[in-house]
This record gives C-alpha cells, structure tokens and sequence, in this order.
C-alpha cells in the first residue's frame, strides 16, 4: 500500500512538469515572429514617420537651393508735382524696366552642395530611426519571450509546490511525519503562488508595451527565436566608417566643407543688371536706360562668416574622430559582452540544463521505486525549475546583447558609402 501511495504522488508531482515539456503552450492564432513585429512597428511608429518627413523637407529644401533669384520689375516717375514746367504731369519721366541679380562666385552650385549633404545627412537619419526601432523591437519582443517563459515556470513551481502540500498531509495523516513539514509545504506553496501573480503581471506588461510599439496585440510569440543562439556570429564593419554612427559623422562633415565652400562664394558680391524703357511726356519720346548695381562691401565683407564656417568644418572634424574612436570601442566592448553572453547562454541551455533534468529524471525513477523520499525528490524537481530560470535569465541576455551590437554596428546605406 506504501509503494501504491508513493508511486501516485509521484506520477502526480512529476506530471505538470513533463506535460509542460512535452506540450508547449499552444494559440488559436500563429505566433507573431519578430520579422513581423518589425513590419508592423515600422507602420504605425512615429519615428519612423518624424525621419521620412525630414527626408522630404531636405528633398524640397534640395530644390530651394537649386532655383535662380527671381527677377524685378521695376518702375519710377520723375519729375512729379514740381513747380513751373514741372507742374503736375506734364514734364513726368515714366521708366519701367526689368532688372535681374547675376551671382558670381558659383553661388548657386554652393547652395546646391550644403543642401545635398543635409539631404544625406537626413537620409542618414531616417535610416537611424529604422535602426533604433529595430532595438527598441527587439528588446520589447525579447522581454515579453522572456516574461511568457518565466510564467511557464513560476506556474510550474506551483504545481510542484501544490503537490508538495499534498504529500506532506498524506504523511502527516499517516502518522509518518509531523505536522511542522506540512506548515513548510503550505508556507512554500505560498511563496510559489505570489511569484506565479509576480510573473503573470510582469509578462502582461511585457506584452502590453509590446503592442504599444508595434501597434498590434499579439497572443504568442516565436518560442523558437528566444532559444536559438547565433554559434557563428555575424559579419561586423572592419570600420566605424562603415557604421550608421561614423556615416553620420561623416556627413555633418561634408555638410560643414559645403558651408565653407558658401561662406566664400557669398563674398563676391551679386551684381544686378537692368534695362528699362523711358517715356518723356515733355516731347512724347521714349529712351533706354541700362543700369547697373554691384553692392561696395564696406563694412561686412564675408570674412567673418568665412572664419566662422572654417572653425565649425574644424570642429567637425574633430568631432568626426570622436565619433569614429567610440564606436569601435563600443563595438568591441558590445562584441566582447554578445560573446560572453552567448557562452553562458549556451551553458545554462545545454549542459546546466540537460545535468538538472538527468537529476529529476532520477529523483523520479528512484521514488517510484521507493529509494529516495519526497524530499528529494521535490528539491530536485525546484533544482530544475531554478535551472530553467537560469538558462531563460541567460537567453534574455544574450538577446539584449546582440540586439545593442546590431545596433552599434548597423551598415550605412550604400549612398552614404559612395558618397565618401
């Protein structure tokens, strides 16, 4: 009778645990794979729009620079209400002419460059924002992986420890333990039901900021994803200037040579021409008149603006090098953590694991056969769900780490290549 009992508390503990192994949570809809959730943050997020609208106002601000100034048209009377033969109309000289600014200095083809380097530089950006929502997705979807794991586990804990509490009262109405291991079993049962409310909330949270971002709700998630690890590793820029963060750089850059290249041109002065017709009304005769105005830099003559836009390429520049020594410390730091992170992932799935379930597997085997007691059974049982809390721990991690290097070492677009 002893070993009937035993082996039905046995076959009862062991029963969620090997359920919920062997049949994963399954949904009435497919999961929503991060593919998808990227699709999906990348039409409704807000970013994302910010960065198109800054590509089409560099895009209009490209055709600005292009255009030629406009010309004037111009009118004057003279000899108005004077005195004498001047009085009233009848000695009025009427010209009416057309005058148009001739900018030297290639003026226009300066202009034309600082709009095409804010125009890459807002393509730049735009591709940025992609990349930063990427991050921003990943991370999101790995937290609600994570999350939906842990809740597996916690619920398990409180299966376990419900059955705990079952065989404790068995024992103690057999008169075979007393009643302080049964007020232990219910103490444990407890804290296993708090941390199972504790999860349930931190994954509905995780869940919810999840559709948040990509403006959809999703019921389950790829499972798959959260357990591969990467064992090759991927290609990463050779440079910092191949990354989003050294093109960016390099850019605001090529934007500071163009401005100094348009402080210069705006020191030769515009030069505007006319031709006009005059009507004297004394004789009813008409003349031309031609006419000429070149503007005398006395008091501002460009130098200043020159000097200033000359000190901001400096800056740049510098600025440029900072940016290129930083991120490939970033990257190798952020490389040297994914790496690290991806070996105790690997550990804490594969041979942690597979260790801590050979030891439930036994604990089982040995109490249904009646060599070990409940007790040990039930610790190796919490052993295993504490390793599994480990290896998701782990999982969630390595996730983190390789999405931020994705992120660090993001290529820039090709444009962005050719342009330097």
């Amino acid at each position: 009778m002893h070993r009937i009992l035993a082996a039905f508390l046995a076959a009862s503990v062991c029963a969620p645990s090997l359920q919920a192994q062997s049949n994963p949570p399954s949904s009435a809809e497919p999961a929503l794979t991060l593919d998808e959730a990227f699709m999906a943050a990348g039409a409704t997020s807000p970013a994302i729009e910010a960065a198109k609208s800054g590509v089409t106002a560099a895009q209009a601000q490209r055709t600005v620079a292009g255009l030629r100034p406009n010309p004037s048209l111009d009118t004057m009377a003279e000899n108005v209400a004077g005195s004498g033969v001047y009085n009233e109309l009848r000695s009025t000289e009427t010209t009416v002419g057309l005058s148009v600014p001739i900018e030297l200095g290639n003026k226009r083809g300066a202009r034309v460059a600082v709009a095409n380097a804010q125009l890459d530089r807002a393509t730049l950006d735009a591709a940025m924002a992609q990349a930063d929502l990427r991050l921003r997705v990943t991370q999101a979807y790995n937290d609600a992986a994570a999350a939906e794991r842990r809740l597996t586990n916690a619920r398990e804990q409180v299966g376990i420890a419900n059955e705990v509490l079952r065989g404790a009262k068995v024992r103690v109405s057999a008169g075979r333990a007393s009643p302080l291991e049964e007020q232990r079993a219910d103490v444990a049962r407890l804290n296993a039901q708090g941390a199972a409310e504790r999860a349930e909330r931190s994954a509905s949270v995780a869940m919810e900021n999840l559709a948040r971002l990509i403006g959809r709700g999703a019921t389950a998630l790829d499972a798959a994803w959260f357990a591969r690890i990467d064992m090759t590793g991927r290609r990463r820029p050779t440079s910092g200037q191949d990354t989003l963060a050294g093109a960016a750089a390099q850019a605001d850059l090529t934007t500071a040579t163009a401005q100094v290249r348009l402080a210069r041109s705006q020191r030769i002065p515009t030069v505007t021409a006319g031709a006009a017709a005059r009507r004297l009304n004394a004789s009813n005769d008409t003349a031309g008149v031609v006419s000429l105005s070149v503007p005398l830099p006395l008091f501002n003559n460009g130098r200043a603006a020159v000097d200033l836009a000359s000190a901001q390429r400096q800056q740049a520049d510098a600025q440029r090098r900072v940016a290129m020594l930083d991120v490939e410390q970033a990257i190798a730091s952020a490389t040297a953590e994914a790496d690290n992170a991806a070996t105790t992932a690997r550990n804490a799935t594969g041979p942690t694991l597979a260790a801590a379930q050979e030891a439930a597997r036994i604990a089982r085997i040995g109490y249904r056969e009646g060599k070990f007691g409940q007790l040990d059974l039930l610790e190796a049982e919490r052993t295993l769900a504490d390793t599994r809390t480990a290896a998701i721990d782990a999982l969630a991690a390595y996730h983190d780490a390789q999405a931020r290097l994705e992120r660090l070492a993001a290529p820039a677009p090709t444009a962005a290549k050719d342009a330097r």
